[in-house]
């Protein structure tokens, strides 16, 4: 008798669920469609929508400095949430992309690394600086930041705070 067929055995006699056996599944956490999210730095929290179909998140910035330091690109901006409350923030420019637009031509966004709390789950993870005033949300989280981690409810909202453990400023 090969191991396959004994292990389905001894799951099936048992009852216990093969993943809880073989911890090969790993459990995701579901939210929902739009969520509050604690970026770092600037310990703030924002609205963010989670978007399965975006690969990268974006986040809303306004009066973009940008700078060197030390030979390297780097931006300062500010990132206000729905209360009122800024945090201008100072990342090093990772690059340099072209979005292509529906209509028009395409427009160029800078592309920083930034720290995103969802719940207990933190991440660094790069996103692109955009306008989002015409949106009703501050960012979009896309899929490099749910990865594995996560699936989203499209019918749920607000389901978990950001309670990540404090990170200390980068």
């Amino acid at each position: 008798m090969n191991l396959k067929v004994l292990f389905f055995l001894i799951v099936i006699i048992t009852g216990i669920p093969a993943f809880t056996v073989s911890g090969l599944c790993h459990e995701k956490k579901l939210v929902g469609l739009i969520e509050r999210v604690k970026i770092h730095p600037g310990n703030l929290v924002i609205y963010a929508k989670l978007d399965t179909g975006a690969r990268n998140s974006s986040l809303h910035a306004t009066n973009i400095t940008k700078f060197k330091r030390n030979g390297e690109k780097w931006i300062r901006f500010d990132v206000m949430n729905r209360s009122g409350e800024k945090v201008t923030l100072e990342r090093k420019v990772e690059r340099v992309v072209g979005i292509k637009r529906k209509k028009g031509e395409a427009r160029k966004r800078m592309v920083i690394r930034l720290g995103i709390c969802l719940g207990n789950l933190y991440k660094e993870v790069e996103v692109n600086l955009e306008d989002r005033r015409k949106f009703a949300h501050v960012m979009l989280i896309g899929r490099s930041f749910m990865l594995g981690d996560i699936d989203v409810d499209p019918s749920a909202s607000y389901t978990i705070e950001p309670n990540c453990r404090e990170i200390s400023q980068r």
